[in-house]
Parts: structure tokens; sequence; C-alpha cells
């Protein structure tokens, strides 16, 4: 379905935000990308959805295929006919919009009544997001604005949605009701996932496969069960020191050993 290979990604033409990454993503799967900030997951999912450019980026080396088709050089409106779309980190709603006039902003690729049978399709999977279906935006919580955010993003029916830091910020009871719709819509309606999220235990929970990013590389990568039973992956993305229990925070602040796979 989706594979990235050896991608390499500037900005300005001068700072490598992304080396030689590759990976994959099935139909029906949900992968996640696990590293720290700044490692290049969100550039990841830009150079995906061909919106590197408002930034000064560039995709200068290897491939990026849909289905078999080259995405790179396409322009960000074909890639969402193509079926891929981004929620991006911090959601960016249109604030003075009603909630469905956002929505209607993100079936503007499809005929009107097309839009018409998403709405309802959306609707489905949010029900509070058609009970604020005609409040302003901006008014919203954090957690209605998310799913707003998400909501709009099906309007065009993606087969691959792309999902960028989705429960920051949010509270717990939003987050596991947020994820629990995003795991339904794969079950259901055959979409697929590729999820960057901070929360590692969280995306692990939900994931088929999971890649971890650093430094712009994947250095490593398998199921859920095979990274958390890793013993950095546990130390430093789960917070478990090697005895098997909890860090606190101070701890972790003044850790200094080495990833095993930096050595």
């Amino acid at each position: 379905m989706l594979t990235l290979n050896n991608v390499q990604i500037v900005y300005d033409n001068v700072i490598e935000a992304v080396r030689d990454a590759s990976l994959s993503v099935d139909q029906g799967q949900i992968v996640t990308l696990l590293g720290s900030n700044g490692a290049g997951k969100s550039t990841i999912l830009k150079g995906i959805a061909g919106v590197l450019y408002p930034e000064e980026g560039d995709i200068i080396g290897g491939t990026i295929s849909f289905d078999g088709k080259n995405l790179i050089g396409r322009k960000p409106d074909e890639i969402v006919r193509d079926g891929i779309v981004m929620v991006p980190e911090g959601r960016q709603l249109f604030e003075p919009l009603t909630v469905e006039e956002n929505l209607m902003m993100g079936g503007i690729t499809r005929t009107r009544a097309a839009a018409a049978e998403a709405l309802d399709y959306v609707f489905s999977i949010f029900p509070r997001v058609k009970e604020k279906r005609g409040t302003i935006a901006g008014y919203l919580s954090g957690g209605e604005q998310q799913m707003v955010a998400i909501s709009r993003a099906l309007m065009s029916r993606p087969r691959l949605l792309m999902l960028d830091e989705p429960s920051l910020g949010l509270a717990p009871q939003i987050i596991t009701e947020i994820f629990a719709a995003v795991t339904s819509l794969v079950k259901e309606s055959n979409v697929s996932i590729l999820l960057v999220e901070q929360n590692a235990e969280l995306a692990l929970s939900i994931a088929s496969y999971g890649y971890i990013i650093e430094n712009g590389r994947v250095v490593m990568d398998g199921t859920p069960q095979k990274l958390m039973s890793n013993e950095d992956v546990k130390e430093f993305y789960l917070g478990f020191s090697e005895s098997g229990h909890r860090r606190n925070m101070r701890d972790v602040k003044h850790y200094k050993r080495r990833k095993r796979w930096l050595s």
C-alpha cells in the first residue's frame, strides 16, 4: 500500500531532517512512528502528504509510493484524491467557522452528494461532533476540536489516515474515546492508520507494527510485542528501569546511558 524507501528530506537545502528512512503500511494496519521531539516523525508525514513546501522542505532522495504510484512531486490535493489525508499536530481548524463548515471543507474534493454521505459517516463515528455541528469551532474544547479535525480528514473517505500527535494536551478520558474511534475505523472501514504519538505505550497498545525514529533515521522496527520487550524501548519510551519498575522523572532526567542502537 504505502512504501517509503531510503527517503531523505532536508530543510533550506542545509538541514537534514530525515535520512534514508524506509517504512511501509499495509491495508488495514495501524503503524506507529515513535521517537523524541525533533526526530523527524512529523516531517515524514508531511513528506507523504506533499506539504513540506511551506517550511522550505524538500525530498532529495528515495521514493514514496502508494499502490505503486509515485507521490513525490504531486500536489497535496492530488494526494488527498489518491486516498491519503493527514490530521496535523495542533488540529489547525478554521476557528471562525462552524463545525459543519469545517467538515465540508474536508469534503471539498468530493461531489455535493458524496460530501453529504460522508457527513453522515463521520457523525456516526463521532456523535459528539454531530451535537456540535452548529458551534463555532474556536469555542470547542481541545478534545472536541481533535474529534472535528479527525472528522474533517475522514470527509474525503481516505484509505490511509495519518495522525500527528492526536493525544497532545487532551484529558485521558477524551484520549480513550478518540483512540477507540480510531481502532474501530480500521476494523469497520478497513482504513489504514499511520500514527505519530509521544505516548508510546498507548500507541503500541493499538498498533500492529511500529518504527522508532532517532535523528531522522529508523533505528528499530517490529511488532508491538517485539518493541515492548526491548530494554531500550522499555527504558527510554515506556519509562521502565532495567529492574522492571517505572522510573520517576528525576531518574529519567539524569539518566546518562546511551541507547544501544546509538552505540
